[in-house]
């Protein structure tokens, strides 16, 4: 079995953030048991477009958008959540606890 490295593991938690759902960092690192939320935002810094990870659909524990700057636009963030029927005012995502994915959903 091939071990996957830690960047590995949280892309293949983020594809699978449903569409028109959000996940935090933490949320993230509490799943996979390891590191913090810092190492999971270090690792989605670190994604290239194209490889089908849906980097947008993750936001701060308090649904503020703190990775919107890492993006080629400020507002890139935002327009790709929106697309999805996501609202988003302010950087931040409205009535957050209802467009909120747990990956311990997963049940893995």
């Amino acid at each position: 079995m091939k071990m996957q490295s830690y960047f590995e593991c949280v892309y293949d938690v983020v594809r699978r953030v449903p569409y028109g759902r959000v996940t935090t960092y933490g949320a993230i690192a509490n799943y996979l048991a390891l590191g913090s939320a810092r190492m999971v935002g270090w690792a989605l810094n670190h994604c290239f477009k194209g490889n089908g990870v849906p980097a947008h659909r993750v936001v701060n524990r308090n649904g503020e958008l703190s990775g919107r700057n890492h993006w080629p636009t400020p507002t890139m963030m935002q327009e790709m959540l929106e697309n999805e029927g996501i609202p988003v005012a302010n950087d931040q995502v409205q009535n957050f606890d209802k467009f909120f994915w747990d990956p311990a959903e997963l049940g893995e």
